[in-house]
């Protein structure tokens, strides 16, 4: 039996190390911004703002930001997780010149990044980041899913536009996108605590901020955009209708669906699948279009109903009808396959995880007064998301491409190492007794065989 106790008196501790850096894995997404030329294309954006040769690229400190709010960082302070690391990550900005550059930017700048970034991820996509989905049977053209949400953010300050939220709270309201197959985060606007939560005009304007940041190969193809009830507006699905792109979103379950669903007969009732395509034990899920009137939506808009038995211990809701939890969305995706049409849009949910890790990379408290400057904060959050999902897709094996940003951290990202120098070269010792060590190898292995932009 191992001894547990005392562990602390016996531990001799010392200052004589040499060499030794931490948050070695972080060095990882430096190099992928580099190697995408997300680096250079941010100072090109960056030039008209810099009135003189100094110290810092703008652009370099941009990517440092973005970085470090990958690792974990939540305020300008958290640079000096890199900057105390010299040998590993370079010289790096003060906190007051970081604040410098943000404060340089203006609509205008963030347009001209916003420009780079699709730049840097047309030419992640082409080295092998694009999303992975497949081609659907009978289709040719490939589909790339666009999910919008909105959350919260506190405010324990006083910060401009900072308002009273729908839930009781005291923030802002930013509204997001994502592309669903890798989490990259293409576009989002940060708006006023009270902003509503159905506003059309805001989520076509994020929409067309993501659009913005697709290839044209992504372009020519299906586009789905997805929502929960929030995005079921006759101005956003008309938008989507014109641009030709699909929608599927929740929907009121009022009471003339309430009673469509009631009055359909067993018979209508098939099973809904998994992912894997195995049906669900307790979930239907039936079409009630020819029961409800759709006139004022897109001709071709369908409206499909779905039903989860309660179990024992679940809180029931007033949306509640004979043991069944209830649910609707519309959507004018073709096909006769019901089940699939119903697990396509339950896959809409895996944009809370994005939400989750994206205040888990300085979302979840806005550091600044200005409005404007926190517009750019949440525009690097979104990069930071950008920047990790790239690191995945060209540097990690297969398995470790599904692990969630707190595991990624603690195993790849937070590992520690030691430097030494070697005939001119820089040699990186990662401990030989950590598990994901290999991994970690590896994947700067990957990263070296990615040709650099031109």
């Amino acid at each position: 039996m191992v001894q547990r106790e005392g562990l602390v008196d016996k531990l001799s501790v010392t200052v004589d190390g040499t060499g030794q850096v931490g948050h070695a894995g972080s060095a990882l997404l430096a190099g992928v911004a580099d190697r995408v030329g997300l680096t250079g294309a941010l100072s090109a954006a960056m030039a008209p703002t810099r009135q003189r040769r100094s110290g810092h690229d703008p652009g370099v400190v941009l990517r440092d930001l973005v970085v470090m709010l990958a690792d974990g960082g939540d305020c300008l302070a958290d640079l000096g997780v890199l900057r105390d690391q010299l040998d590993l990550f370079g010289g790096v900005a003060s906190d007051s010149t970081a604040f410098r550059v943000i404060d340089s930017i203006d609509e205008q700048c963030l347009d001209r990044l916003r420009e780079a970034v699709a730049l840097a991820r047309a030419r992640a996509w082409e080295l092998g980041a694009r999303p992975q989905r497949r081609k659907r049977p009978g289709k040719r053209r490939e589909l790339t899913v666009i999910d919008i949400d909105a959350t919260l953010t506190s405010a324990h300050s006083d910060k401009e536009l900072a308002a009273g939220t729908f839930k009781g709270g005291y923030g802002h309201h930013p509204l997001l996108s994502y592309i669903d197959e890798t989490g990259e985060a293409p576009a989002g606007i940060l708006r006023a605590g009270n902003a509503g939560s159905n506003t059309a005009c805001d989520h076509t304007a994020v929409l067309d901020l993501a659009l913005g940041q697709l290839d044209p190969r992504a372009l020519a193809g299906e586009i789905l955009v997805r929502g929960d009830g929030a995005g079921a507006t006759h101005e956003l699905t008309v938008y989507c209708r014109e641009g030709k792109m699909r929608f599927s979103f929740g929907f009121d379950l009022d009471e003339r669906v309430r009673e469509a669903i009631v009055n359909m007969p067993e018979s209508a009732w098939v099973k809904a699948i998994r992912a894997d395509g195995k049906r669900r034990k307790h979930s239907q899920v039936c079409e009630i279009t020819d029961r409800v009137d759709l006139s004022f939506w897109p001709e071709g808009t369908r409206l499909i109903a779905r039903r989860t038995k309660l179990r024992e211990g679940d809180q029931q809701t007033f949306a509640d009808h004979d043991g069944y939890r209830l649910a609707v969305f519309i959507t004018d995706q073709p096909g006769k396959n019901i089940p699939r049409l119903d697990l396509v849009h339950r896959g809409h949910a895996r944009v809370e995880d994005r939400i989750r890790e994206g205040k888990d990379c300085g979302l979840r408290n806005l550091p600044f007064r200005s409005f404007a400057h926190n517009q750019v904060w949440l525009w690097l959050v979104q990069l930071a998301q950008d920047l990790i999902a790239w690191a995945k897709q060209l540097c990690l094996a297969e398995d470790a491409r599904a692990w969630e940003l707190k595991r990624l951290r603690y195993r790849l990202f937070h590992q520690s190492g030691r430097i030494a120098r070697h005939a001119r070269r820089t040699i990186l010792r990662l401990a030989k007794d950590w598990p994901w060590s290999e991994q970690l190898a590896a994947a700067f292995h990957h990263l070296q065989t990615l040709a650099p932009p031109a």
